[in-house]
């Protein structure tokens, strides 16, 4: 992975503030923003994290004001969506008391900001609510900047990720190149556990396809050319998906996940059985201890107990690990998929190194692609943090053979 340049000690800080640079190519940071705003920071300290990146939103969120006032649209959009991933990423390690108001205040300023850039942005982005059960999902169209009807690609984010983030994780990359884009947020991710305290549900075909039913009533969609892409545990979800979901022609898993519940094997000795036993008995204090220490000891491990009981659910950290283990493509699921699939991977990957190899042999579909960045280019870090521009060419340049727009 890309050098640490800050928090040499902590590869959980550092990875989230890798990401914002990352999102610098496609406007959702500033170079010297991140670099003054990590600086700041007193390494391991949640406090730290949070103060420090809710002040810098909040100071070009003042910006963005006063810019608007006088009537200068381009900075105030530009200035309002860099704000909005700022106070994205405040609130990031917060998750485990979840009743704590820094959680709300920074997410609602965050949608408030993306919401005011949407605003200033024109006809090219739109906000959508996507009727689901009896509530409806958040999300963002991108419309093709080409006449007629053209490809939609449908793109979700991962464990931790917002449907706003995705505008530089994938979204503006495709548009840019003539794709419609829908964006969401399902059950679990911050648009819907929030607001309306929902959950994850491993069944993702039942998220993807109200979210298919809604786009396809639009007349400037083709629905001859509909791909799904997913970011992270997304990699994971949209492969499930695709699976029951005839109506895609290509699915993108960046990067592609095999098996979520082989988290809790890193943290329980034993083999896959004892692990799965462990994680579900109705007591096993020996198992609680050892993710309780893993917990003291590891940075990331804290956040991604904290942080998956805030968005899965689990009264305790083993309860949450119990979760994960029915989020897989294990079992057939992947060789269900009959669409075009292309699995990414990243060399350097901090959370499911080796789970893409294992996706890509499991998959059956005579039109598979495996496609390995590297620490050479610059992308070898989970979901590509970094190496964006590249990494995003290469897996639309990918979608084009199989989804081409319609010129």
């Amino acid at each position: 992975m890309v050098k640490q340049l800050f928090f040499a000690d902590n590869e959980n800080f550092w990875f989230e503030t890798l990401r914002s640079l990352g999102h610098i190519a496609y406007g959702g940071a500033d170079l010297g923003e991140v670099l003054v705003t990590a600086d700041r920071i007193k390494a391991g300290d949640y406090d730290s994290w949070y103060d420090e990146w809710s002040a810098t939103a909040e100071r070009l969120w003042q910006v963005a004001v006063e810019a608007q006032g006088g009537g200068h649209v381009v900075t105030a959009r530009d200035t309002y969506l860099r704000a909005s991933n700022y106070y994205r990423t405040a609130e990031f390690f917060l998750h485990g008391t979840p009743d704590d108001p820094r959680i709300s205040s920074a997410y609602g300023k965050s949608i408030e900001a993306f919401h005011r850039f949407v605003e200033l942005s024109g006809p090219e982005i739109e906000r959508v609510a996507i009727p689901y059960e009896d509530t409806t999902l958040p999300g963002y169209f991108y419309r093709s900047p080409l006449p007629g009807r053209q490809p939609l690609v449908v793109m979700h984010n991962g464990f931790d990720g917002t449907a706003e983030e995705l505008r530089f994780f994938g979204a503006l990359a495709a548009q840019e190149r003539g794709y419609h884009v829908l964006c969401f947020d399902g059950p679990g991710q911050p648009g819907t556990r929030h607001p309306q305290g929902l959950l994850f549900r491993p069944d993702w075909e039942n998220v993807v396809g109200p979210v298919l039913d809604h786009a396809l009533t639009r007349e400037d969609v083709d629905p001859e050319k509909v791909s799904l892409y997913g970011v992270s545990l997304g990699g994971e979800l949209c492969l499930r998906a695709a699976a029951f979901e005839p109506r895609l022609k290509a699915v993108i898993a960046n990067d592609g996940v095999y098996d979520f519940g082989a988290f809790a094997m890193k943290f329980v000795d034993g083999d896959r059985a004892a692990v799965e036993h462990a994680v579900t008995a109705e007591s096993a204090p020996e198992t609680d201890a050892a993710i309780a220490a893993a917990m003291a000891a590891n940075p990331s491990a804290r956040w991604a107990f904290e942080h998956g009981q805030f968005v899965m659910g689990g009264s305790t950290p083993r309860e949450f690990a119990a979760k994960t283990l029915d989020y897989h493509v294990r079992d057939g699921i992947a060789a269900r998929v009959s669409c075009a699939v292309l699995i990414c991977e990243a060399a350097e990957d901090l959370f499911f190194r080796g789970q893409p190899e294992q996706v890509y042999d499991a998959l059956t579909t005579s039109d598979k692609t495996w496609l390995r960045f590297t620490e050479e280019e610059g992308a070898d870090a989970h979901c590509h943090l970094g190496g964006q521009r590249y990494a995003f060419a290469r897996m639309l340049d990918w979608l084009e053979d199989r989804t081409p727009v319609n010129r």
